[in-house]
C-alpha cells in the first residue's frame, strides 16, 4: 500500500533526484509556427492519471502542478489565460505511473572454504600450492519493486486540436506528496526548458 502513496509526487520526484536530474525529451511538430504563440491556457481534461498504479491526484495537489507550470510559462514571458478561446495554445500534462521490478544478481568470493592441497602445474602459476574449489559460491539476488512515473506535457494548438510540441520527463517515484511548492516550480522549469522550440534553457 505504500506504493500506492508514492503516485503523488509527480514533478517533485521530477526535481529532486538524488543526482542531476532527468533531462526531458522534447519533441514537436515542424510546421507550425511558434513565434506567434504569446498566450497559454490550460486543456480542459489536463491533469490525467493513468497505469497500473490506482492512486490518482487529488484536486490540491493537481492545482500545485498547474501553479508550478503556470508560474514556469509566466518565467518565460507568456501570458497565461483562463479563457481557452484567448489562448494560441493549450497546456495538457499528464502522469503515467507503472509499478516496475529491478532484479540484480551479484556474486562474490567465498574465501576460506574448500581449499585443497595440490602441487600440480596450473596455467597462472607454474605450482599451484592450493586450489579454491568454491570461492564463488555466494550469490546474492536484490528484488526492488518501485513506482516509475513518466510524466508529460503537451502543447495544443486549439484551431487543430492536436499536439504540436510534446515534453516527455520519466523518473522513480518518491517522496510523500506535493508539500514543497518550490522544488514543485523547478521540476516545471525543468520539463518546460525546451519550450518554445530553439529556445536557450536558463540557469536553474
Amino acid at each position: 500500500m505504500f506504493k500506492k502513496i508514492m503516485l503523488s509526487i509527480a514533478l517533485l520526484a521530477v526535481a529532486a533526484c538524488s543526482s542531476a536530474p532527468p533531462k526531458p525529451t522534447v519533441d514537436y511538430a515542424s510546421d507550425f509556427d511558434f513565434s506567434g504563440v504569446t498566450k497559454i491556457g490550460f486543456y480542459a481534461l489536463s491533469g490525467q492519471t493513468t497505469g497500473d498504479n490506482p492512486m490518482g491526484l487529488t484536486d490540491f495537489q493537481k492545482d500545485r502542478l498547474t501553479a508550478a507550470l503556470r508560474v514556469a510559462l509566466e518565467g518565460k514571458g507568456f501570458t497565461v489565460v483562463d479563457n481557452a478561446r484567448d489562448a494560441d495554445l493549450l497546456l495538457s500534462w499528464h502522469l503515467n505511473a507503472v509499478e516496475k521490478q529491478d532484479i540484480r544478481t551479484t556474486s562474490s568470493p567465498n574465501y576460506g572454504m574448500s581449499y585443497g592441497m595440490s602441487y600440480g602445474y596450473s596455467r597462472y602459476n607454474r605450482y599451484a600450492m592450493y586450489s579454491c574449489y568454491s570461492c564463488f559460491d555466494n550469490t546474492e539476488v536484490k528484488v526492488k519493486d518501485y513506482t516509475q512515473g513518466t510524466f508529460i506535457v503537451d502543447m495544443i494548438d486549439p484551431a487543430q486540436n492536436k499536439s504540436v510540441w510534446r515534453s516527455v520527463t520519466q523518473s522513480e517515484l518518491k517522496g510523500d506528496g506535493l508539500k514543497d511548492q518550490a522544488l514543485i516550480e523547478k521540476g516545471a522549469r525543468l520539463v518546460l526548458q525546451g519550450f518554445p522550440p530553439g529556445s536557450v534553457p536558463a540557469a536553474d
